[in-house]
C-alpha cells in the first residue's frame, strides 16, 4: 500500500542529541524558517524548491520519503545517519536535482516512517530500493549514504549491486560503530526519549554526535524538523532501537558488484589509514575523496564542498 507523492511547500530538518546541554550556538530563528543565522541566498533557494512527499509500504511498515528534481532523470537516493532523518538533506538534495531525480527517505524507526520491533541493515537496504521505485526512479540510482546510511549503502550494494549505477558512502568507518551506536552504548545519549514542555525546549538541546561546529541555519533547520508533538509536550522523532542491529563488517566489502566511492571528512571518524584499508578491500579501484575542513557531520558544517565533490563524482 503506498501513498501517491505530493507537491509540498518546504519546511524546515535532522539527527538528535537528546541531553540537557546548551550549546554555544543560539537559534536566530527557532523555528528554521525565517533566515536564521543570515542564512545564504543558496540555502534560502534550497528552502523554496519543489518538492514532492510520499510514502511506501515495506514489508508492513510504512516508510516516508522526499523526491525533488525530474522523474524522467537518473536517480540518487540519500540514507542518512543514525537517529536522523530525510530532512539533513533538504538543502543539500535541490543542489543536486538540476539533471538527476533525488529521493531521500526516512528509515524505518527514524523521522515520520513506522517503527519496527527489529532493524536490519537488509531492512533498511530493501527500503531504499522500495523508495527509489516508488519516488520516481525508473533506472539503477546512485545510492549516497552518510555515517550509519554508509553502512546501509554498502549493504545495499553487496545484496543488489547489478541493479545500482553505484554507492557513495560519506565519512563511515566499516571496521568501527557510528559515534552515535557508541553513544547509545554507553548510554551517553540515545537513551528513553525525553518529552519536553515546549517545542523551543526540545529544540534547543539539539546536537549532532560527535559534536562539532556546524553552520547556524542549517543547525537551526534540522533541529525544527527532529521533534514531533507528544503527550504532554515535545520529543524526538528516531527509535531508540534502531541502534540494536547487527553490525556492518569489513567482509562484506568483497562482494559488491557495483562502483564505489568513499568520501573522507578531514576532521571526521574515517582516518586516512581506516579509508586506505577500506580503498584495499573494494580491490584499489573505489576512489577515496577527502573534504578539507569538515567534520563527521558533512552536510552540517561543510555542505557545499560535499555537494562539489559528489556532482564532480557524479
Amino acid at each position: 500500500m503506498t501513498s501517491a507523492p505530493q507537491a509540498e511547500a518546504p519546511g524546515p530538518a535532522g539527527p538528535d542529541r537528546p541531553d540537557d546541554r546548551i550549546g554555544p550556538n543560539e537559534l536566530a530563528d527557532p523555528a528554521g524558517l525565517a533566515n536564521p543565522g543570515g542564512s545564504p541566498s543558496w540555502f534560502n533557494d534550497a528552502m523554496v524548491a519543489r518538492v514532492e512527499s510520499g510514502s511506501v509500504d515495506v514489508d508492513g511498515t510504512s516508510i516516508a520519503y522526499r523526491a525533488w528534481g525530474d522523474p524522467a532523470a537518473a536517480g540518487i537516493v540519500l540514507v542518512h545517519g543514525g537517529a536522523a532523518h530525510a530532512r539533513w538533506w533538504d538543502h543539500v538534495a535541490p543542489l543536486l536535482a538540476d539533471d538527476r531525480r533525488v529521493v531521500a527517505l526516512d528509515l524505518s524507526g527514524h523521522g515520520d516512517s513506522g517503527r519496527r520491533d527489529s532493524y536490519k541493515l537488509e531492512l533498511w537496504a530493501s527500503e531504499v530500493l522500495a523508495v527509489a521505485a516508488e519516488g520516481g526512479i525508473s533506472g539503477p540510482p546512485v545510492i549516497i549514504g552518510h555515517s550509519m546510511g554508509g553502512f546501509v549503502a554498502l549493504r545495499t550494494a553487496s545484496l543488489y549491486g547489478s541493479r545500482l549505477e553505484g554507492a557513495v558512502v560519506i565519512d563511515s568507518p566499516v571496521r568501527d560503530v557510528t559515534p552515535e551506536e557508541r553513544a547509545a552504548r554507553e548510554r551517553r545519549a540515545f537513551g528513553p526519549l525525553r518529552v519536553y514542555p515546549t517545542r523551543e525546549a526540545a529544540m534547543a538541546r539539539f546536537r549532532p554526535i560527535p559534536d562539532q561546529p556546524v553552520l547556524p541555519y542549517v543547525r537551526a533547520h534540522i533541529a525544527a524538523t527532529s521533534i514531533r508533538a507528544v503527550s504532554g509536550g515535545w520529543s524526538w522523532k528516531f527509535d531508540p532501537g534502531i541502534f540494536g542491529r547487527p553490525q556492518f563488517t569489513p567482509a562484506l566489502l568483497t562482494k559488491l558488484a557495483c562502483r564505489i566511492a568513499l568520501f573522507r571528512a578531514e576532521r571526521g571518524i574515517m582516518s586516512p589509514q581506516l579509508a586506505e584499508v577500506m580503498y584495499d578491500k573494494l580491490g584499489r579501484v573505489a576512489p577515496v575523496i577527502e573534504i578539507p575542513a569538515a567534520g563527521h557531520h558533512v552536510m552540517l558544517d561543510q555542505p557545499i564542498a560535499m555537494v562539489t565533490g559528489i556532482r564532480t563524482l557524479l
